[in-house]
């Protein structure tokens, strides 16, 4: 339930005139309550990212094993994807404000639970945690966002959330390679104290109490949507190490999350009180917007899986420089995200995501011509255009979700949101890492059956006189093979994913914007 125009300060004192004429919630100072609620959000998003990083750190700290390590990253996944659903109830029974800060106080506690973890089942129950108190983060911070703004600045707004959406995936690895190069891999955690503690503080200052509605909780729906997500993370998470449908484990994750999604459908349609309104279902743009944010949430973290494996072992790029060669593209988005948050409330943003979308394919055609021998240059370029691009599709996506939207959805919408572009990151994930791995293998096949005497860089019946010589070639030669073959695969993904932006676009035409009268700025729903 989004907070309203029933807003009301604790404490008594004689009305003022709103401070922003039009918008539902009013506050004393509006800008450290962006900067706090940002500054919340932005923490969780970095979490789900910068401690892939520190991985092998923990796992020599932790005494765990390769396999059992990655629960580390599912636990919290899961945690998420469980808990997300519940956050339109929470703040309906008990108010935005008071779910908020304590949300954001059990994220932070949670984050110091887990520096200081001894092994790692510790570590897992405090990712765990963290998880379920991080999960609200992102969804609140845009509903507050959306509140404390008027229908004309709600442009400018929607740019600063998705530039802090857009931050996590490219500072996380950065941020995650230097701390643990330079200090303890604990510190990846304990970093996020300073920012929640400012987060909670200005939250339990300036943000308002808003009166609660209590509502019955749709347990039914609720346990419906956290099974089908909870075993499709899980066979997403296990299905590399597992051999995917090879394995019994998985094919039972993949029977029992559809047998969970078609019975949710299916609650969702016949309940009298679903734990999601029917009526965000029924709205189109919100429905285009939910598929678009699948795509940029599986598009931008799966580049962002891609390009630290391409940059280290095919061009040979230490940690840190590969980290930083991921910054042009946020230096893209971030300086793209400045102009169009002025520009917007005369643009069709219509007219915005097709050209995100055609700036984005761009780009990754752009990296699909790469070599394995070349520059810094184009790779820096291409993350520049690749940063503009997305730029240009998130901004207008937020907008266009909201655009037809009863107010009092708002809160379970953007939890929605989030839930797209975390299961289209996870998805993405999973089918491009299925598929270098499987061109990897076939493109060494198919290298191999072309190596002939001619082909190689010496003379292979004078060094098979001198003994080890031969073996030593026979690896050399190979290296060059799986070098060509990863290089193909990585090429071919890159390809596969401006194919998708560019097949989107017709997607559009079923957008719908609700026209200011002074231009085409897209108007939010009533907020009653």
């Amino acid at each position: 339930m989004s907070a309203s125009t029933d807003a009301r300060r604790a404490g008594g004192g004689a009305a003022r005139p709103p401070a922003h004429p039009g918008a539902p919630l009013q506050v004393a100072n509006r800008p450290l309550l962006i900067a706090a609620v940002m500054a919340a959000m932005v923490m969780q998003i970095l979490d789900t990212t910068i401690a892939n990083v520190a991985l092998p750190h923990m796992r020599a700290s932790l005494s765990a094993t390769q396999e059992t390590i990655t629960w580390v990253l599912t636990s919290y996944v899961l945690a998420s994807a469980v808990a997300l659903p519940l956050g339109g109830w929470l703040v309906a029974n008990f108010g935005l404000r008071r779910v908020f800060v304590i949300c954001v106080v059990g994220f932070t506690v949670a984050s110091v639970m887990c520096g200081l973890a001894q092994n790692l089942t510790q570590m897992v129950l405090f990712r765990v945690a963290q998880g379920l108190f991080g999960a609200f983060l992102g969804p609140f911070a845009q509903t507050v966002m959306l509140d404390v703004s008027t229908p004309e600045e709600r442009p400018r707004m929607m740019s600063i959330f998705s530039q802090g959406i857009m931050l996590g995936p490219i500072a996380g690895p950065v941020l995650g390679g230097w701390i643990t190069e330079n200090s303890d891999w604990r510190w990846v955690f304990f970093i996020n104290v300073p920012v929640g503690i400012f987060a909670g503080v200005v939250l339990i200052a300036m943000l308002p109490r808003v009166k609660s509605v209590p509502q019955r909780m749709d347990i039914l729906g609720w346990l419906f949507v956290a099974l089908a997500l909870s075993c499709f993370q899980l066979m997403l998470d296990r299905g590399e190490t597992k051999d995917w449908f090879g394995s019994g484990e998985i094919v039972t994750y993949a029977v029992v999350a559809a047998a969970a999604a078609w019975l949710t459908v299916v609650h969702l349609a016949i309940t009298p009180r679903p734990i999601y309104a029917r009526r965000i279902f029924a709205d189109p743009n919100f429905v285009v917007s939910m598929g678009l944010q699948f795509l940029m949430g599986s598009i931008l973290v799966s580049v962002s899986a891609l390009m630290p494996g391409l940059l280290q072992n095919i061009y040979g790029y230490p940690v840190i420089d590969a980290g930083l060669l991921l910054a042009p593209r946020g230096i893209g988005m971030l300086a793209s995200m400045m102009i169009l948050g002025k520009v917007m409330a005369r643009m069709d943003p219509r007219l915005a995501l097709a050209i995100g979308l055609v700036v984005t394919g761009w780009s990754l055609h752009m990296m699909a011509g790469w070599s394995p021998d070349m520059p810094t240059w184009p790779i820096v370029v291409s993350g520049v255009i690749q940063g503009i691009g997305m730029s240009f599709t998130y901004m207008p996506v937020n907008l266009i979700a909201f655009s037809t939207l009863p107010g009092q959805y708002r809160t379970d919408a953007a939890g929605l949101l989030n839930l797209c572009r975390s299961i289209g990151s996870s998805i993405g994930i999973a089918v491009v890492t299925v598929l270098l791995s499987q061109g990897i293998q076939r493109n060494h096949a198919e290298l191999a059956e072309r190596v002939t005497r001619m082909s190689v860089p010496f003379d292979l019946d004078r060094i098979t006189a001198y003994g080890g010589a031969a073996e030593t070639a026979a690896r050399v030669i190979d290296g060059l093979v799986n070098k060509q073959a990863a290089m193909i695969a990585y090429l071919n993904d890159f390809y596969l994913m401006a194919l998708v932006c560019w097949a989107t676009i017709p997607v559009l035409f079923f957008v719908k914007v609700n026209r200011s009268p002074t231009g085409p700025l897209p108007q939010m729903a009533a907020d009653h």
